[in-house]
């Protein structure tokens, strides 16, 4: 069988994996969701049947005794999960050049999913205090970042783009830049995407962090808020764009089919 291709968003690293490829798991547990700004999801191969083709720009973190996470520190993707104590590696299923004959069949570390969502099915109704104060940071520390709360709206953006950065695809919510309180900026990084806009990730553990249009239009990953983001997911856009792999099933309004 023909090995299947991928990688990160800007192109500076780049994989092969040989078939067959694991059933793909969506993990909400804090690490995976602080790390892509959502939910991560991933197929795996072992390491034998997996290759870099291109690596300048791919960076290692270890994200605990466990388990190292692998991204590109040119556009931030978050793309690899290698375990310690086993010889195969995750790969996050927007990474792929094509996720044919690939679905999503698992959802793991449910419990510790953010408030705005639910794995499956409907999101839970806003709460009715939020948080006055929403504390946002990296995985690794290096970025952190204070701005009024509750977070509000949360969209999830099926674009190619955030697929190819997340994992899996994107959630954000609107925010006033202008408003932030950066407590620690050292180890942040900025990538120019191709339309103009901006994307600002660790550049030492590679959490997504924020989007930042090319009209100015400011938003944070919803993944970076450390404790309850007071928000509900409430729409889905760039949806023509999804991944063939998983369905969106919560009821929400869709935009973008075309």
């Amino acid at each position: 069988m023909r090995s299947v291709e991928g990688g990160c968003l800007c192109g500076g690293v780049r994989f092969e994996a040989d078939p067959p490829l694991r059933e793909i798991v969506a993990c909400h547990c804090g690490q995976c969701r602080r790390w892509s700004g959502h939910v991560w999801a991933s197929t795996s191969v072992p390491l034998d049947r997996f290759r870099l083709t291109a690596e300048a720009a791919l960076r290692w973190f270890a994200s605990s005794a466990a388990a190292r996470r692998g991204f590109c520190t040119r556009c931030g993707s978050s793309l690899f999960w290698r375990p310690a104590d086993e010889d195969r590696i995750a790969i996050a299923t927007g990474a792929l050049d094509a996720t044919d004959g690939l679905r999503l069949t698992r959802h793991i570390h449910t419990g510790d999913a953010g408030d705005y969502y639910r794995p499956e099915g409907p999101p839970p109704p806003p709460a009715r205090d939020g948080p006055r104060v929403l504390d946002c940071a990296c995985l690794c520390g290096g970025v952190a970042f204070r701005l009024p709360g509750p977070a509000g709206p949360v969209t999830a953006c099926h674009c190619r783009q955030c697929r190819r950065l997340s994992g899996h695809y994107a959630a954000s919510f609107d925010a006033g830049e202008a408003t932030i309180d950066w407590l620690r900026r050292d180890t942040l990084g900025e990538y120019a995407t191709p339309a103009g806009g901006r994307r600002g990730f660790c550049t030492r553990c590679g959490s997504s962090l924020w989007f930042r249009s090319a009209a100015g239009e400011f938003s944070v990953e919803a993944g970076a808020v450390t404790g309850p983001t007071g928000g509900r997911m409430a729409e889905h856009i760039f949806v023509g764009s999804k991944g063939a792999y998983y369905e969106i099933d919560d009821g929400l309004p869709q935009a973008g089919r075309g």
